[in-house]
C-alpha cells in the first residue's frame, strides 16, 4: 500500500504544485497522454500521485480515499461541513491567492457596506415583491458571512460559471465570487463592498484525518513530510 497524494490535474494550479514540490526535492510528473490522469512521484518512496480536479480533492480527502491533497481552502471550507474535523492544513503553498468577496453594481452608489446591502435588500423586496438575488457557488460560506453581517431579505442563486455576468444578464442583483485582481468585476461594472472578504484563499496542502494508514504508509507519510520540511 502507498500514500496517495492528490493534486490538481491541469492548468496553473498543477504546474505551480509541481514546482512547489520540485523545489523541495520531490518531483511530480504527469505520465501518459494529456487525456490520461496518471502521474509519478520521484524523490520519496511509497507515494502515488493522483490527478484530480481541485473541486474533487476536498471530497476525496474527507472520504479518506487520498491521504494528502492540494486545493484551495475556499473549496475545503465550502464543500466540507465541519471541515477541520475531516482534514488538517499542513502548509499554505504561496500561490493561487484569491479572495471570496461580495460585489454589487457600480450604479448602487449608496451601497458600500453590509449595512447598506441589508437596507438595499429590504428596499428591493418592498419594491419588487421578491428577495434580492445574490449569485454564487459558495452557498455555505456566503450564507454564514451575510448572517454574521446582519443581512436579511436576500436569496442565493446558484452560479457555477461566469458569475460576474449574472447581473448584466438580469439573473441576479449582486454576486459573491472568488477574485484575484478584480479586473473581471470592473469589466462587468461591479464593485466590491468595502468590507473584509468572506474568505482569503490560497492553494494549501491538506492531510486527511479520515484516511486509514498502515505502519508502512505512516513511515512513508512521515518521510514525505520531512522531505518537504514541514
Amino acid at each position: 500500500m502507498t500514500i496517495k497524494l492528490g493534486v490538481p490535474s491541469k492548468g496553473r494550479l498543477m504546474e505551480k504544485t509541481f514546482d512547489w514540490f520540485g523545489a523541495r526535492g520531490v518531483t511530480l510528473t504527469r505520465t501518459g497522454s494529456e487525456r490520461e490522469y496518471a502521474g509519478a512521484v520521484d524523490g520519496v518512496d511509497g507515494v502515488d500521485l493522483v490527478l484530480l480536479s481541485a473541486g474533487e480533492i476536498p471530497r476525496e480527502l474527507a472520504a479518506g480515499r487520498i491521504h494528502l491533497g492540494v486545493t484551495g481552502n475556499d473549496l475545503i471550507q465550502e464543500k466540507l461541513v465541519q471541515w477541520d474535523q475531516k482534514v488538517e492544513p499542513l502548509a499554505p503553498l504561496g500561490f493561487g491567492h484569491a479572495n471570496l468577496i461580495v460585489a454589487v453594481p457600480n450604479c448602487w452608489v449608496d451601497v458600500d457596506t453590509l449595512d447598506d446591502l441589508d437596507g438595499a435588500a429590504a428596499a428591493f423586496r418592498a419594491r419588487h415583491g421578491f428577495r434580492m438575488r445574490i449569485a454564487t457557488k459558495y452557498h455555505r460560506l456566503v450564507r454564514d458571512y451575510l448572517r454574521r453581517g446582519g443581512v436579511a431579505d436576500y436569496q442565493l442563486v446558484d452560479s457555477q460559471g461566469a458569475t460576474e455576468g449574472t447581473v448584466k444578464n438580469l439573473t441576479a442583483e449582486a454576486i459573491a465570487d472568488i477574485t484575484s485582481t478584480g479586473e473581471t468585476l470592473r469589466a462587468n461594472h461591479l464593485k466590491i463592498l468595502d468590507e473584509p472578504p468572506v474568505l482569503e484563499s490560497q492553494a494549501t496542502l491538506f492531510r486527511s484525518r479520515r484516511a486509514e494508514v498502515t505502519d508502512q504508509e505512516r513511515a512513508a507519510l512521515r518521510a514525505l513530510i520531512e522531505r518537504l520540511g514541514l
